[in-house]
């Protein structure tokens, strides 16, 4: 993705200064692909293992160096069809330049296809350099209608998450239990697993195998952390991007206020219910819930917290009487159904 730079300049009035243009820079490298190959179409991998296929690419690269000899290149290949990781792409290793320079070149390399990229693995693009997450090249790819290669994965890796407590306040300290298991026959592997545990940002930078731990035998490994917004992942390292994984986030309780304008109003009247949902992200749902005989709550209106999570509900006494009203929080995101005090409303 081209990361596009931004400079202010600030100029400031000074006696005797001279003036003079910036220097013009440089367009950046762009590139012509003539022809893509591929030394096999089709591949079968099972489990954590990976199959190499070589991707041979003719073309050349402009505004570049031509005396370059060396420049690498990546290739982007997207793939479709269903598989338990989740991922939709594969990254190749850096393709070397094996023939030519930057005018006519010919680069050649791996990709490591994996279990998980069972379906279609279809080279979409090159980058010019090397792959860096988690945007990758400082480039936008060179589109390519390149080769596929059919992938039949089999036991490919299942990843669970056993979050304890299951809800937790923000700063409370949890645990997290991961498992990796063969999707196929619903056991562990049976060895310790090299794999990545991390959250936020770590979840997204990731290239090789750096900052991997080892699973027990049955492919579990525990990680403490303390409740909070962040999203919390296991990878399976590949020699360039993760080639399985699995991210969650922590769920946290809501908490909902709700103050009746009024604790009296004529039968029919209108009653605005004013509260706050304290914890949630913006713009999330709350229902005003009347009682209807001894245990059952209805809704009897729908809102949505605003830009400062404040939100108004309209409450209209049905008969003359002591009637009971709360607001319910569904779940939102990671905050989980919560519900304000009971109050009450006479209708007069």
């Amino acid at each position: 993705m081209k990361r596009q730079l931004l400079a202010t300049l600030l100029t400031v009035p000074v006696a005797g200064a001279v003036l003079t243009a910036a220097p013009a820079q440089a367009a950046p490298p762009d590139m012509t692909i003539n022809a893509v190959t591929i030394d096999r179409p089709s591949v079968a991998v099972a489990g954590l293992n990976t199959v190499p296929v070589k991707i041979t690419v003719k073309g050349s690269i402009t505004n570049g160096d031509p005396t370059h000899k060396d420049t690498p290149l990546y290739a982007d290949l997207k793939r479709t069809g269903s598989a338990p990781a989740g991922i939709d792409w594969v990254v190749s290793d850096s393709l070397k330049m094996i023939a030519g320079d930057e005018t006519s070149a010919v680069w050649q390399g791996n990709v490591n296809v994996p279990s998980t990229a069972n379906g279609s693995l279809k080279i979409t693009g090159f980058h010019i350099g090397v792959y860096y997450p988690p945007s990758g090249s400082n480039d936008e790819p060179t589109p390519v209608d390149g080769p596929a290669i059919q992938v039949n994965g089999v036991h490919q890796p299942k990843f669970t998450a056993t979050v304890t407590p299951t809800v937790a306040t923000q700063g409370k300290p949890v645990t997290i239990k991961w498992q990796v298991t063969d999707s196929d026959t619903k056991k562990p592997y049976g060895s310790r697993l090299r794999v990545i545990v991390a959250d936020d940002n770590g979840c997204v930078e990731r290239v090789g195998g750096a900052g991997t731990v080892l699973t027990d035998t049955a492919g579990v490994i525990v990680s403490k952390t303390y409740s909070d917004d962040a999203i919390h992942c296991i990878l399976v390292p590949g020699s360039q991007a993760p080639i399985g994984g699995s991210s969650i986030g922590l769920n946290h309780p809501g908490v909902v206020t709700a103050v009746p304008s009024k604790t009296s109003a004529k039968v029919g009247a209108i009653v605005p219910v004013n509260g706050v949902v304290k914890v949630a992200p913006l713009y999330c749902s709350v229902n005003l819930q009347r009682l209807y005989g001894a245990t059952q709550w209805r809704t009897v209106g729908t809102a949505k917290s605003d830009s400062r999570k404040r939100y108004v509900l309209n409450a209209q006494p049905a008969y003359k009487g002591k009637i009971p009203y709360r607001v319910q929080f569904p779940t939102c995101y990671n905050y989980v159904t919560a519900y304000s005090p009971t109050f009450w409303i006479t209708g007069t």
